[in-house]
């Protein structure tokens, strides 16, 4: 052969070496990345403890929904604690005093997710308390005529259901019990929520100072806000639920609005702070539990989440105790077939798109000097003209109006 024959040429040691680092390099952030995500699963599942398994006082009904689709309707049962025991719950130097439900909220979700709203059960509603089975298995014995929240005192979040089942015939799939450090954390991991206070709190016997006007509260601030009930509401610890209504939906509008589902740092840290002190039945103690319900959020409206109280009146043998109303049974018939809350319960509502509002301005007194001339001309009203406003709505906006500012929020 008198031609020499081409060789191939091959890679270089020093290039062979390159796509070996890339190789391990890329493996190994593989690695890190599953490891990252394992220890960050097991740090929040580790947070919650064993949830209880709940002894129901009541059957769960089926519900005929037209458009219920494959989901079932959810009823769900938020309870503040107001215990001062555990790390960062002592804010006011009580010590130990025992645990009563300071908030409790009946959430309803839809069977088609579309739509969610909550019920504020007042604490110092006067009702008739069954016998309830608490978490350890021993009986609390039912009492009458006493305040709604001795269930949480009495018996804990087990007690609570009971007592709700039996009084509204209502069934509750899940309960979530969260304490004043878990509220304080979780507000914190999104970086606060904003509200807005019509005027200055300068209250000095709780030591709760507060400006007026929009801002966002974080920490302790957020605590105090929820909690005051002296001066921002003309209307003592009714007002309080309509503001902690109100923080509520604003927490929920930023958590869904500025894409922290979307920041993984940011729903860890949330995650962990709800983890870390939450309460929950045995449906809901895993974080796999949770995410799959929250993920059956995600084409709920912010229009379509909403928040009212119950139906109450003033108790007749004490000014300072509430009952719940005829209305109220009318409520729970709504929940339990499944239904929107319709005009009559969500004329007050808040929802979680409205805004937080801002203070009022003082109106301006008319001049009392005419910009016109009156004319010569007599004028004639057409009687085909309609009125420009529904005479309802304006009522119905008026009346949230007011409850705003009886609330302490901003109008």
């Amino acid at each position: 052969m008198t031609e020499e024959t081409a060789v191939p040429v091959r890679p270089t040691r020093n290039r062979r070496q390159v796509w070996l680092a890339v190789a391990v390099t890329q493996l190994v952030l593989a690695v890190l990345t599953v490891g990252a995500v394992t220890l960050a699963y097991n740090t929040l599942n580790g947070n919650i403890e064993d949830g209880e398994t709940i002894n129901h006082q009541a059957t769960k009904q089926p519900v005929a929904a037209e458009d219920a689709g494959p989901m079932e309707p959810l009823n769900i049962l938020i309870l503040g604690s107001d215990s001062r025991s555990g790390d960062g719950n002592d804010i006011d130097g009580l010590g130990d005093i025992g645990e009563r439900a300071d908030t409790t909220i009946l959430m309803h979700v839809s069977a088609n997710r579309k739509n969610a709203y909550g019920v504020s059960l007042p604490r110092d509603a006067i009702v008739d308390r069954p016998d309830c089975m608490d978490a350890d298995g021993e009986m609390a014995a039912g009492a009458e005529q006493v305040m709604f929240n001795t269930a949480f005192s009495e018996g804990g979040a087990q007690c609570a259901v009971q007592t709700v089942e039996a009084l509204t015939g209502i069934y509750i799939d899940h309960f979530l019990v969260v304490d004043f450090n878990g509220f304080k954390d979780m507000v914190e991991a999104i970086n606060g929520v904003e509200v807005c206070l019509p005027k200055e709190v300068n209250d000095t016997e709780h030591n709760i100072f507060l400006p007026a006007g929009v801002q966002t509260l974080t920490g302790q601030d957020a605590l105090n806000y929820v909690r005051e009930r002296s001066i921002l509401s003309v209307t003592g610890d009714i007002g309080r639920m309509k503001r902690q209504q109100a923080f509520i939906a604003s927490m929920i509008n930023k958590v869904k609005s500025a894409g922290i589902l979307s920041q993984p740092l940011s729903i860890f840290n949330f995650l962990n702070a709800a983890t870390s002190s939450i309460e929950v039945d045995a449906e809901l103690d895993s974080v796999g539990k949770l995410a799959d319900l929250a993920t059956q959020f995600r084409n709920t409206g912010l229009s379509d989440i909403q928040f009212i109280t119950v139906p109450i009146a003033e108790y007749p043998l004490d000014p300072n105790r509430l009952i719940w109303t005829e209305q109220a049974d009318e409520l729970w018939a709504r929940i339990m077939d499944d239904q929107q809350l319709g005009k009559d319960f969500s004329a007050t509502s808040i929802g979680a798109d409205d805004s937080v509002g801002s203070i009022d301005e003082p109106t301006q007194t008319p001049s009392a000097t005419p910009t016109e001339e009156p004319s010569d001309t007599p004028t004639t009203d057409d009687p085909t003209d309609e009125p420009t406003t529904d005479p309802d709505e304006e009522a119905a906006a008026e009346a949230a109006a007011e409850a705003r500012r009886q609330a302490g929020l901003c109008t």
